[in-house]
């Protein structure tokens, strides 16, 4: 019997799942989780191609200032975010970002505003197979510094506001309970979504860059949401996230 090493198959391969072979990508790929999504990055490039859209992934190449860029949408939770990580990077990229929606849990932050990761609290099934429970989830710290400077300019820009510090990533989107909301509140968490840490612990353990901005979706502690997916406030942060991510993919030469 010989039994399969995950770790080692599919190595300089079309990926099973992202349906991706290695020269088809860059070596940065912005990663929103709905696939709907992709397009709107690609309305900022040049040159832009459809290289695969198979289950959740979707992805498109292109150019922005002179550099190609990829966008592959993760699917929701942390284990499709694992999965295309993990085979991205065997195609050859080696920086992510994520752009996402986030619903936030300290007041005074609004629909529509930009969401900084510094680090994730890990409530999350996938990267306990990944880690040891006291693993951190951080980000690279310089995409994180990057990503903050981008979002506050383009924040002031528009007349919105640009918050960092740490999040939470939940895999059971409805299991949120008050109680456990109030928790991350108290504890200083800054927002909840449901990628991140499997973003940041794949990414350090194989030896990749990683960081995250999202559009703030909601408010769950002051009972404000921008759900509705026509809302032109949450769809302007989607827009700003996006460019906030390709100007630190540039500035940053991932």
């Amino acid at each position: 019997m010989t039994t399969v090493d995950k770790g080692a198959a599919g190595h300089g391969q079309r990926q099973y799942h992202i349906g991706i072979a290695p020269g088809e990508v860059s070596t940065v790929a912005l990663l929103p989780g709905d696939p709907f999504r992709v397009p709107m990055i690609g309305e900022f490039l040049t040159d832009v191609k459809e290289v695969a859209h198979n289950r959740e992934h979707r992805t498109l190449t292109g150019v922005y200032r002179g550099k190609t860029i990829t966008a592959t949408s993760t699917g929701m939770g942390c284990p499709s975010t694992a999965i295309a990580v993990e085979e991205l990077a065997r195609v050859g990229v080696t920086s992510f970002i994520r752009v996402g929606s986030s619903a936030a849990v300290q007041p005074g932050v609004e629909p529509g505003d930009l969401l900084v990761s510094h680090g994730t609290l890990r409530n999350d099934g996938t990267t306990a197979a990944y880690a040891h429970p006291g693993y951190p989830a951080v980000p690279d710290l310089a995409i994180a510094s990057s990503l903050t400077e981008a979002a506050t300019r383009i924040a002031a820009r528009h007349g919105i506001k640009a918050h960092s510090g740490i999040n939470a990533s939940d895999d059971a989107f409805y299991a949120e309970t008050p109680a456990w909301i109030e928790e991350l509140s108290r504890l200083g968490i800054l927002n909840i979504e449901m990628e991140s840490s499997a973003l940041y612990v794949v990414a350090r353990l194989r030896g990749l860059r990683a960081g995250m901005i999202c559009a703030c979706s909601s408010n769950l502690v002051e009972g404000a949401s921008l759900y509705d997916h026509q809302n032109t406030q949450l769809y302007d942060g989607w827009v700003r996230s996006i460019e906030a991510a390709l100007d630190t993919a540039v500035a940053l030469d991932l």
